[in-house]
């Protein structure tokens, strides 16, 4: 069985929303099911899975031509996106544990403010490159505009709109993002945590 041909729009697109997510919860069966015929998805209980098919057909859809302008245009974004992504996953572990290890039961307003704080810092720092990346990668516009819908529902009190799996959070936007970069420079995770190494080091000095 061939991978989705580029021309079945739908399955096309759910592969690749799959595949960025990492998994759905709750979707109706008529939706996943199919991926599930085609290979490409795999149902546990209530989560919806992709198969290393449907992995391998999301890298092959977005995949940017090698050695192009646009390749070298979205490179240099995700080389800036590195260093504050260091910084978001920072801010969604002190969210969720205090500098002692201990749980934060967020009864210290003080502390929880400082961690809001350096979340400003994270969007501020993340809103450049997404503009820079916008302007070569269709469709990236959407990730500021879920980003910000995100932060909105945090400060209006849903805290698990930070970092829970759960719902479309920051941190779960962020991944998303992360994950496309990945597969549209045909990236490896451990070619990119060594990267992120050395760029985080460097603006260290």
């Amino acid at each position: 069985m061939g991978l989705p041909n580029a021309s079945d729009e739908p399955l096309t697109e759910a592969v690749v929303d799959l595949v960025l997510r990492g998994m759905w919860r709750g979707r109706a069966e008529s939706e996943h099911r199919p991926l599930v015929d085609a290979g490409l998805a795999m149902v546990k209980g209530p989560v919806v899975l992709p198969t290393e098919r449907a992995k391998t057909a999301a890298a092959q859809i977005l995949r940017v031509p090698a050695g192009s302008e646009q390749e070298k245009r979205i490179t240099a974004a995700y080389e800036a996106f590195l260093p504050v992504n260091r910084k978001i996953r920072d801010v969604c572990t002190a969210w969720q544990c205090r500098p002692d290890g201990t749980a934060n039961d967020h009864s210290d307003d003080v502390y929880d403010a400082g961690v809001r704080e350096s979340l400003e810092d994270v969007h501020e720092a993340i809103q450049p490159v997404l503009r820079r990346l916008g302007q070569v990668l269709a469709g990236s516009g959407q990730y500021l505009t879920a980003l910000e819908d995100a932060l909105d529902r945090f400060d209006d009190g849903e805290p698990e709109w930070l970092a829970s799996p759960l719902c479309d959070s920051y941190h779960t936007v962020w991944m998303r993002l992360h994950q496309e970069l990945l597969l549209v420079l045909g990236i490896s995770r451990a070619e990119d945590e060594a990267r992120e190494e050395e760029l985080v080091a460097r603006s260290r000095g």
